[in-house]
């Protein structure tokens, strides 16, 4: 379900405050119901009236994309910085990340405009689980790890239960390289939580969202995804 003056405005009828408008206005009906009151959602199902014209809703995309270092996870940016939809220019659909990755992170993104399966996979409740493996300054100790496996606190909440592995260790320059699972997606979340343990980020790369790999993409590669791909991503965050 979407709010309803984003999807108007997803679908190029108006911008998100002048759809707002138009509703409060009485211009708007759902379902053929004048609707003025804010906040309503909507689904694929319903159908949306403006001035008496239906719009159109464009028909669901769903893309797994290999985000490349020093790319912004948004649709544009007033500092002219290379964002992820740079790399879908050949696109008719207005589509957009599924949460986001930092600037330098690297990794499994997905893309979308279907926002019910975007609110799906990255509302809280629903524990979809996301592997990230982390080059760090510093060899963590077992202790070390298990701190992180039983959660830490970071911007004063505590971080639920994930998964580590120590994959290497280079004991001469006091690196490593680990993997770390979670299901939250708090703001640059993975590397609160090293830093929490001493071990700072210095690169970081998202391997897996749920089920789904990168597989042979290279950094800028996109590919849609499967219809049953999409169905097992309802049915992984529904099951939470």
């Amino acid at each position: 379900m979407e709010r309803l003056q984003k999807v108007i405005a997803h679908a190029g009828v108006a911008s998100r405050r002048k759809a707002e408008e138009l509703i409060t206005e009485g211009r708007v009906t759902v379902n053929g119901k004048r609707v003025v009151e804010l906040g309503i959602k909507v689904s694929n199902r319903d159908k949306i009236e403006v001035n008496g014209l239906p719009i159109y809703r464009e028909e669901p995309v769903y893309y797994l994309f290999y985000k490349p270092k020093n790319t912004l996870s948004a649709v544009s940016d007033d500092r002219d910085r290379t964002v992820v939809n740079d790399y879908f220019k050949g696109s008719k659909e207005r589509i957009y990340p599924i949460g986001r990755l930092d600037f330098d992170t690297t990794g499994l993104l997905l893309m979308t405009n279907d926002g019910e399966f975007a609110n799906l996979l990255t509302h809280p409740k629903h524990h979809v689980e996301k592997t990230y493996v982390a080059k760090v300054n510093g060899i963590p100790t077992r202790e070390q790890l298990l701190n992180l496996e039983r959660g830490v606190v970071i911007d004063g909440k505590k971080t639920s239960k994930a998964k580590t592995r120590l994959i290497s260790q280079n004991i001469k320059n006091r690196t490593a390289v680990v993997e770390l699972t979670i299901h939250e997606g708090w703001n640059h979340q993975v590397k609160k939580m090293f830093a929490a343990i001493d071990c700072p980020v210095t690169k970081l790369k998202r391997e897996r969202f749920g089920f789904l790999t990168l597989g042979n993409l290279q950094p800028g590669m996109y590919r849609p995804l499967k219809a049953f791909e999409i169905e097992k991503m309802k049915n992984m965050a529904k099951q939470q």
